[in-house]
Order: C-alpha cells, then structure tokens, then sequence
C-alpha cells in the first residue's frame, strides 16, 4: 500500500493557503528548493500537477483544489485532536457546503437547510446560490458537499452523481386580496386573460405550468418572468398578478408576502433533489434534511388542500 507523506501534504496545504511558495517558506521557516522538491513529490505520488502559475503566484489546479479541501480537513481534525489530548474545548464545527439552484423557492431551501442548525452538534453552513449545472461541476471537485435542486442531474461523462428525492407537491395559485377575490371564482378557467408572473422558460416549474395550461386550455396574460423566485413573489405581493408558490409553504407565503390564495393544484407537482456524489447519504447534517423533508415538509396535501379550494 502506498501511505501518503503528511509532510509533502503539509507544505502543499501551506503553500496553497498562503498563495504562493516564498510566503510558505517563511511561515515553515525553510527553503524554497526544500518546498518545491516536497510538493513536486506530492505531485509524483498523486499523478497529477497541483499548482499552475498565475503571474506571481499560485493557482490551484482542479486536482490541488480536492486535494486541499482534503488536506483541510485532515489538519483540521489534527488541530482538534491536539485539543482533544490537552482538555481544551475543540470549537470543531461540523461544516456542510450547500449549492443551491438559483431557481429554487428560498422558502423551500430555508425549511430545507433549517433542520442542520438544530442537530446536537455545531454545524457551519455555507450557501452558494447559482446556476445548476455549475453547482454540479462544483460537486463533482468536491468543493461542496450538496446541492438542492428542483430537477434530478442527468448522467454525464466523467461525473458521478446520485439524486435522492426529498419530497414533492403541488402548487397554490397566490395574487394580492382584490385580485384572487376576482380569479378565485371559475378557477382555473379565470385564468385565462388573468396577469401572471412565470418562472423562466428553462425551470421544471414552468415547463410544468405550460403543460397544464395547454391541458385546460388557459391562456393566461403574462406580465413578466423571473429567475429569482423571492423577486417574482415581491412583485406578486405588489399587485401586479398571479403568481404559484409550492403548496408545502403556502402559510409562509401568505403571512410573509400578505396574498391570498387564488386556487391549488395539486396536479402540477414540484419536486426536490438532494444531489450527492454518494449514493447513500452520511453526512449527519445531510440525513438530517432528508429525513425532516420527508417527515414534515412534503406531506400528503390531497386531504386538506383540495384542487381549486380556497381560504
């Protein structure tokens, strides 16, 4: 078996946080030749280059960049057994990296994420908020631990990647007081002809929504489209038209939001992904968000939320 040299580790970790070779020298008190030769070594036992110039200074390469998260958290845990040893609290927070699809609910990711912050130990989270398939090839670097999102990652080349469902439901129809007063009445056909606010074209929860439309025949009038889910229902709550939400939050909505419920369906279903690169899930702050979605987010609506009923 070939065991992997800490001190080789050691002075790449330096050298990467540092940003350069002659700020690691100083901080390990060698020579430059001393820590070149150990990381190039380093380099030889992994098979692959772990640093390239950037003008006067380093840059990681994708292969450096798992190498230092993982020799980020071996020092870490090292720090901590040291502590450990001499009776000193450790202050080890358990970190969880999180990448969430810009297009998701940010009530939805906040109901998602809040179960890590209540487990018995100290969890440090991290959002990144972005476009899916970046998210992705972030998780495949394993630079994050996690992404959320409202479709499954499909099978590509050179990329492993397992979805696991976190739950799915139907969606509520929301528009300020006056507004779901006038559509609430014939729905879903008063939708036709009625102001909407969409969702981008290239979201699951549009396409869906189209294909509901084009079933019942409504041809609602679109006033606007939005990426960022929170702005859309800002300018739900503004008054400028219809707008759909999960039904999963639907009392979020409307006490956060002040509208009303227009109409549900609970045919048009929006579902959502862990997406890992382990196919059974072990991160403890991780179970813990499958585990409460499927126990407490995503319920059966069928009994209390009835297509088209209302409060």
């Amino acid at each position: 078996m070939n065991w992997l040299n800490y001190h080789h580790l050691l002075y790449f970790w330096t050298a990467a946080r540092a940003g350069s070779i002659t700020k690691a020298c100083r901080q390990l008190h060698l020579t430059q030749p001393t820590v070149s030769g150990q990381i190039r070594a380093l380099e030889r036992s992994v098979k692959a280059r772990l640093f390239e110039r950037s003008g006067r200074s380093i840059a990681l390469t994708e292969t450096g960049r798992v190498v230092f998260r993982y020799a980020d958290e071996i020092f870490s845990l090292g720090r901590e057994l040291q502590d450990t040893l001499h009776n000193r609290p450790t202050g080890h927070a358990l970190r969880l990296v999180v990448g969430v699809a810009d297009s998701l609910p940010k009530l939805i990711v906040q109901r998602l994420l809040e179960p890590t912050l209540n487990l018995g130990q100290e969890v440090r989270l991290t959002c990144i908020d972005g476009d899916p398939d970046r998210l992705l090839a972030q998780l495949a670097l394993h630079e994050i631990d996690l992404v959320l999102s409202d479709f499954p990652s499909q099978p590509r080349s050179g990329m492993k990647a397992f979805n696991h469902l976190l739950g799915d439901c139907g969606v509520t129809f929301f528009a300020k007081a006056d507004l779901a007063r006038k559509i609430r009445r014939g729905f879903p056909g008063s939708l036709s002809g009625a102001p909407m606010l969409l969702p981008c074209s290239n979201t699951a929860l549009r396409r869906s929504l189209e294909q509901w439309f084009d079933k019942h025949q409504i041809h609602p009038q679109v006033r606007a489209e939005f990426s960022d889910s929170a702005l859309l229902k800002a300018f739900g709550a503004m008054g400028r038209g219809i707008f759909v939400a999960p039904t999963a939050v639907e009392e979020n909505v409307r006490r956060m939001y002040g509208v009303a419920v227009v109409g549900r369906e609970p045919s048009v279903r929006e579902r959502f992904y862990a997406i890992s690169v382990e196919k059974r899930l072990k991160h403890p702050a991780v179970m813990a968000i499958s585990e409460s979605a499927r126990r407490e987010l995503f319920q059966d609506d069928s009994a209390s939320r009835i297509a088209g009923g209302t409060t």
